[in-house]
């Protein structure tokens, strides 16, 4: 038995025309469906669900991260620096930029892929991360 991916990820907002606003207009996500509790938005390969009710968002670091060309991120972190507050400064491997939804929720804008990842942990032994 294997997982094959991630299927879909719903977040909870208080606010739905303002949070499917915010997708579809700052990161282009494709409004799928829509009902009086909840939308399906679509996000590349991402099936994002956002349902009506009251957040509660991650007082941690767990955050989701969204994949994005090395060309298309300069136009996007533009976008999300006037429409988003920041939350985190990158210190990770790769062009990641940090952000909240209007309703809290951790998000980060990332460029690169795991072997990208693996491959500075390999040539970085001093951060302590044991590539397997």
């Amino acid at each position: 038995m294997t997982i094959t991916g991630v299927n879909h990820i719903t977040l909870v907002v208080a606010d739905l025309p303002r949070a499917v606003g915010f997708y579809t207009s700052v990161l282009g996500a494709e409004q799928r469906t829509e009902s009086d509790r909840s939308v399906y938005l679509e996000l590349g390969a991402l099936w994002l669900c956002l349902e009506k009710g009251t957040p509660a968002p991650a007082q941690d670091d767990s955050h989701i991260a969204f994949s994005c060309s090395e060309a298309a991120f300069a136009e996007l972190t533009s976008r999300l620096s006037e429409a988003a507050p920041l939350w985190k400064t990158n210190t990770s491997e790769g062009a990641s930029l940090y952000f909240c939804d209007p309703d809290g929720h951790k998000l980060e804008l990332h460029v690169g892929e795991l072997p990208s990842r693996l491959a500075h942990y390999a040539a970085h032994p001093d951060k302590g991360v044991r590539v397997l």
